[in-house]
This record gives structure tokens, sequence and C-alpha cells, in this order.
């Protein structure tokens, strides 16, 4: 068997091992309930499949039947993509399970383009398997992926746009599709413009033959993309800008975003393996080239905007962020490649004179790339390796079976009329059935549109809420939960407007005591 035949037979086995990952991973994310096995999605996700499911049961899209027009999500196209899901016929303990099935196909999909973009930049078999071998097993880009969030599709995107574009460089040619595919990228996430304004700026720079048809086509179609999403969002919803930029880029200065956006990508480097991440800049001191120097300033380019919006809000679980994750295929190229040319300069001029030394360099690469998968999957928690190999349940997903089962009791003891206060706003919304009133404020416009507390640590989404607002004007039939540590602040409210606290299935909930969508006899 030739390199090239045993290569694709590796590959194979990638995508057989790959495959086999994926449901494994799925299977660890689900839960039962009272012998109902549950698929359930991380919360965000949650978010827009109850936006999903209002608009496939003929209610328009917004969070439940009946509510203000608020873009409470910030990936149309994914919405769309769950809202055909609600379609099947599956209950809503299944719901989550073809929105996961999806994302592994893009992952798995994303494996291939992987392989095809190494092979296109570095011509070598073994660089592109060792690519695909890291993409594959990325913790952060399965958990973001596989529990729901639309980062399978966008990290699809950008690895294909990025083989488009420097395989059209290479050839001397203009790619239409790679910008129809930014394009759409726009509509899955406003912030994909960011890849797009990225691979634009860098073909006008590298690409001097069709340095004029980069900027004019590029411009118009991201014009035409942004055009028609924000004259149909302000049609719809009265704004030009989805609630979430409000609630997270509102009544912060750049300045403490951005600190804070540093703080927390020097905490990922370092717990993942600071060093590692420098191994790419070695291609440019070996074998500069246009295509290498294209990928590492994409991958910068998201790095660069998860520093301007502060991160993410969950940067304290460790790992690559939303924003990192969908570059991070494109980094796994540019770091092995740096490994061969590093072993290339060291190992070369010996090959011919000691007939082992290109043996054993290419073992000692292989248990390199081995090796750093488990730094890059290292993450704060003691357990993440566990869970990692998932020997334990994934991030994220005891959180969201308790939410679940809060939202189910919570269905259990009122009427569907019965409004829910909620931090959770995800999953306890989605499976009480109940209209909800979001204590963050991304579905509430008045939350969104204040200024960010100073009185607890900044955290993208999270700091704002208002007691006033959403206890005292809304009156909450059934309060489910409080910000965080502000129990304090909430208890006058409790106290004025009559809620009563009430110990029910092992959750505490305060309900509003002259409601009339309460059945008292069910939580006495």
């Amino acid at each position: 068997m030739n390199r090239k035949n045993l290569a694709m037979l590796m590959f194979g086995l990638l995508f057989v091992a790959f495959g086999w990952y994926a449901n494994r991973f799925i299977e660890k994310t689900s839960f039962l309930i009272e012998g109902e096995r549950y698929y359930v999605l991380f919360d965000d996700a949650m978010i827009s499949m109850q936006y999903a499911k209002t608009l496939a049961d003929g209610h328009g899209l917004v969070w439940y039947p009946g509510a203000e027009r608020v873009e409470g999500f910030s990936n149309p196209l994914w919405v769309f993509l769950m809202a055909a899901f609600h379609l099947l016929p599956l209950t809503s303990a299944q719901m989550g399970l073809p929105v996961q099935i999806s994302a592994a196909i893009f992952l798995i999909i994303n494996l291939i383009f992987v392989r095809k973009l190494a092979l296109l930049v570095t011509d070598n078999e073994w660089i592109a398997l060792g690519a695909a071998f890291l993409t594959a097993f990325f913790f952060s880009l399965n958990n973001w992926s596989m529990q729901g969030m639309e980062v399978s599709l966008a990290t699809l995107l950008v690895t294909v746009t990025a083989f488009l574009m420097l395989s059209a460089l290479q050839q001397g040619k203009f790619s239409w599709g790679a910008y129809l595919l930014l394009g759409v990228g726009t509509l899955l996430r406003i912030d994909m413009i960011v890849p797009y304004l990225a691979f634009t700026g860098l073909m006008f720079l590298f690409d001097s033959e069709n340095r004029r048809r980069h900027l004019l086509v590029g411009l118009s179609v991201l014009i035409v993309f942004l055009a028609v999403q924000t004259a149909a969002r302000y049609a719809y919803y009265g704004e030009w800008l989805p609630n979430t930029y409000y609630l997270k880029v509102g009544g912060i200065t750049t300045l403490a975003r951005v600190m804070k956006g540093v703080e927390n990508f020097v905490q990922f480097i370092w717990t993942t393996g600071w060093f590692l991440y420098t191994i790419p800049l070695a291609i440019f001191f070996l074998r500069p080239k246009k295509s290498t120097t294209i990928l590492f300033l994409v991958v910068m380019g998201q790095v660069a905007y998860s520093v301007y919006v502060g991160g993410d809000a969950w940067e304290h679980r460790g790992g690559a962020n939303r924003f990192i994750s969908v570059a991070m295929p494109l980094f796994f190229v540019l770091y092995v490649y740096a490994l061969e040319l590093i072993r290339q300069a060291l190992f070369a001029a010996r090959d011919e004179r000691f007939p082992f030394a290109k043996v054993f360099s290419v073992i000692a690469l292989a248990g390199i790339v081995v090796g750093s998968l488990f730094s890059f999957n290292t993450i704060l928690t003691n357990d993440s390796l566990l869970k990692w190999t998932l020997v334990k349940r994934p991030i994220f997903v005891s959180g969201t079976e308790r939410a679940v089962r809060m939202g189910l009791a919570i269905k259990s003891f009122t009427t569907p009329d019965a409004s829910v206060m909620m931090a959770t706003a995800g999953s306890i919304s989605y499976f009480s059935e109940r209209p909800g009133i979001d204590l963050y404020g991304k579905m509430d416009k008045v939350i969104a549109r204040t200024p960010q507390r100073t009185d607890t640590a900044f955290r993208p989404g999270h700091n704002k809420w208002d007691y006033d607002h959403s206890i005292a004007t809304l009156l909450p039939d059934v309060i489910a939960q409080f910000a965080d540590d502000s129990m304090d602040e909430a208890q006058p409210y409790l106290d004025e407007y009559g809620y009563k606290r009430v110990k029910f299935k092992d959750f505490i909930f305060y309900i509003r005591e002259d409601s009339s969508y309460i059945l008292w006899d069910v939580v006495k």
C-alpha cells in the first residue's frame, strides 16, 4: 500500500472514530426524566428553539405566542433550521436530537474540507491528517456544536471559504461562491461579518490580479445581505439591530470590554498550553507564503473580535469560546504545518547520513501532535479530560437537566397563562410552555437598554437586571430564579407584592399569592 492510499485509509478511520465520538457525545448530553429520554441543547440554543417552536406553530418569530416582537436571538438562519425540525412528528423531549445530528454532520463535512485545505496549502497528506485529527477531537468545537449552537455551520462556512479563496488564488481565478457563502454566514450570525471582512481585505491585499473584483464584489455582496436582513428586522421588530446587541454592548465602555476580552483570551491560551499557540509563527521564518499568511490573519481576526466584545459569558468554564472555535480548524492546519517545517529544518540534513533520522523525526512529530491534543483539551476544571473523553457528562449538561426539570415542575402547577420570571430562559421557557419574563433582558427591550451593572463582574449578556421592572411592573405569577447573589436586592419586592416561598419537587419557587393562574391544590 502506497503512502497516499495509507493516508486515505487513516482518514477513513478518523471519520469512523469521529462518528462514534459524536454518537457517544450526543448520548452523554441526554438524560432520563420519569422514564423518558430528553435530548436538550445548551440554554442559549434553547432560546433559539423556543423562537423556532413559536414560529413553527404559526405564532410568528417571537419568544412565546402573543409576546412582544423582540429579536432575542442573533442566529436567524439557525432558528429557521430549528423551525423546520419542529415540523417533524417529534416530542419536545426529542426535538433537540435532529439539531445535534445536523451539527455532527456539519462537523464531518468540515473535516473533509480541513483535509482539502491542508492539502492545498501543504500538499502533504500527513499534515492534512494531523490537522483533521486535532479538529475532530477538539472539545470546545464539539461541545458548542453538538449542544446546539450554530458553531458547527459557522465553522464549516469559514473552512470552505478558506479553501475556495486559496484555491482561486493559486489558480489566478476569482471565487464568487466564497462571497456568497460568507454572505449566507451573516444570516447565520451577524458577527460572521468579521471573517467576511477579513477574507475580503486579505484577498484585496494578496490577489493583485483580482484586487478590484474583491473590493467591488465583496463589498457589494455584503451590502446586499446586510441590507436585506436589516430591512426585514426593522419591518418586523422595529429595530435596526438585534436586541442582543443593545444587551451586550450598550452601557459599557469599549476599554472595559477589551480589557475583559484580553483577560479571557490570556486565560484560554494559558490554561491550554500557551507555547503551542506560538508554533505557527515558525512558518513566517521557515517558509512564508500568501496562503498561510491569510489563514493566520483570519484566525487573528476572530481573536481580535473575541477581545473586542469582552469574550463570551462562559469563559469561566475554560476552553475556546464560540468566536475563537470557528477558526480553530484553520489554526490546526497552520500548527501541524509549522511542526513539519520545524522537523525538516532540524532533521532533513541528517536524513541521508542517518537512515533512521527521518523515521525517528516523523514518529516524534506524530507523538507531538497526539500529545498536544491533550493540552488543547485541558481546561480549567479538574475533570476536564474526563468530560472530553466522555467518561463524565460534558459541561453545561447538569445545569440543562436541572432547568428542564424546573420547567416541567412549573408546567404541572400552573395554567397556560401563568407568567414566569427566569434567568435560565431557554430550557425553562421551552418545557414549562408558559409566558416568560427574561430577567437578563435578552427578550426584554427595557432591560437590554439599561446600563451595565457595576456591582458584579462583567459577563457579556448577564450584567443587566432590574427588579423594579421585572417584578414590580411585570408582576410574574411565578419567580423561578434570581440573578446571582441578588436575593437581598429582590426580597423587598417579594414582600411588597405578596410572593410566597414554596418548595415543590425539590425546587424553591416564589409564587404570587393573588395569582389566579396557580393550581394551589397541586403546589401545596
